[in-house]
């Protein structure tokens, strides 16, 4: 059990320790400390309820109520189900309908949770646990009628995506999920039947609380996820090492060139201040330089948010599915209140995008884009051309045409593919000067 729960820590943590990844603030993190609380409590619970610690003393937290009612329940086994369904609601959302949850996160959550708290409450009235923290059979029909509509709640949402070309195992997560919650209901049900039925064999007992127990931790593990709600966290969890080298959406979904090429195509003319700046940040170069520069002034967000929304114009707009990921990691790390590079826009055009019908809409994110154009243009060009950042790329700019000349002068052959053959060494340049020299003798 305690390897189960390291390996649980070890996938909740991995992304921040390890790759030094920013803490979101948005409702996904909370989402994934809050099924980590709740897989604590519900092997806490599992632990105590069934006796494996003994106590000399009687304390009243050691009562069964505490853990065999609140801790398996509520904040247990509802909680982590509430998670769940929550991730599959916004899902369905996001992914069917193209829109962001109607409900916040912080309400849907205890929505789900209150018909727990309600059945916990009443049996902490009713007070029907025996001496062994078991109900009995009136009670434990109600118990598992309530798990049982829960994990039917969640395969609705779950038949309701399962078209979806998910990018991030999503659906996966979501049947495994389904099959974890069925099966541990099904032990648990076994086990309190063997319990009840059997009290008098030890053995029975014994081997019975052994799987309850395993079960459980097994369970925490398989059911912890962060694919849904935090897609680009989930990929640099120890379990997908091979896509430890995507640091962006971008380089995950694939949308981004290669830079190599992209620089030898790009010309190697001077930035002109003279030129409108939405025309220069077009060029890689010079828009790597003017956000190194904003980055240094701690005002990067808005270049950063200008090459993301670069980077989702090149999705073609067929492609809802890619489109909608990068548009909701556009939202989630700049427009939403209190993201991690919130940018400086107005309150009306924060609220059209987050209340947009569409997240596909490809002019879905021009009218920030217009503002946040027009703040940088006042507050950070013109502080740019007189910066040592457009020093360093007029030096380098200089650099490169005069190697760029002395490859054309020593006889380099550059053609449109990029041929990088010397002419000494190229047959068809050989074949055509051998002609050339006949036709001369002739």
């Amino acid at each position: 059990m305690s390897f189960l729960l390291y390996r649980l820590l070890a996938k909740a943590a991995a992304p921040y320790v390890i790759h030094r990844i920013p803490r979101p603030k948005g409702s996904g993190f909370w989402l994934a400390v809050v099924q980590v609380f709740a897989s604590f409590s519900l092997l806490l619970s599992i632990v105590m309820g069934l006796g494996f610690l003994r106590f000399r003393r009687r304390h009243w937290w050691i009562s069964c109520y505490v853990w065999a009612v609140w801790g398996e329940g509520p904040l247990g086994f509802g909680l982590l189900m509430s998670c769940r369904i929550t991730q599959a609601f916004q899902l369905y959302n996001i992914f069917v309908r193209r829109r962001l949850p109607p409900i916040r996160s912080y309400i849907f959550l205890p929505m789900l949770l209150l018909p727990w708290i309600v059945a916990a409450t009443l049996i902490q009235i009713k007070k029907p646990l025996n001496n062994r923290c078991h109900v009995g059979t009136q009670w434990i029909i109600t118990i598992l009628s309530l798990h049982a509509i829960y994990v039917a709640v969640l395969v609705v949402f779950t038949a309701a995506v399962r078209h979806i070309e998910f990018r991030f195992h999503e659906l996966k997560d979501l049947w495994r999920g389904i099959l974890a919650a069925a099966c541990s209901i099904g032990i648990w049900t076994v086990s309190y039947v063997l319990t009840e039925v059997h009290e008098d064999v030890p053995w029975l007992q014994i081997i019975s609380r052994f799987f309850l127990l395993f079960m459980t931790s097994v369970l925490v593990v398989v059911f912890f996820t962060t694919s849904m709600s935090q897609p680009l966290v989930s990929i640099m969890s120890l379990r997908r090492k091979e896509h430890q080298d995507c640091k962006s959406m971008g380089d995950v979904l694939g949308i981004i060139p290669e830079p190599g090429v992209l620089f030898q195509r790009e010309p190697t003319e001077l930035a002109d201040p003279n030129e409108p700046l939405d025309k220069l940040l077009l060029n890689r170069r010079f828009r790597q330089s003017f956000m190194e520069f904003t980055d240094s002034c701690l005002a990067g967000e808005s270049v950063h948010f200008y090459e993301e929304v670069q980077q989702l114009d090149k999705i073609p707009h067929n492609d809802h599915v890619r489109r909608i990921y990068m548009a909701r990691h556009i939202i989630d790390k700049y427009i939403s209140p209190g993201s991690t590079m919130e940018v400086n826009i107005s309150h009306r055009c924060r609220q059209e995008i987050l209340n947009t019908p569409d997240l596909t809409n490809p002019n879905l994110f021009k009218s920030a884009l217009n503002e946040l154009m027009r703040l940088m243009k006042m507050n950070l060009a013109n502080d740019y051309w007189s910066s040592i950042f457009f020093l360093k790329l007029k030096e380098e700019n200089s650099m490169r045409t005069v190697g760029h000349d002395l490859e054309h002068i020593s006889g380099w052959n550059f053609t449109d593919r990029l041929s990088s053959i010397h002419c000494a060494d190229d047959p068809f340049q050989q074949d055509h000067n051998l002609r050339k020299s006949g036709s001369s003798h002739e």
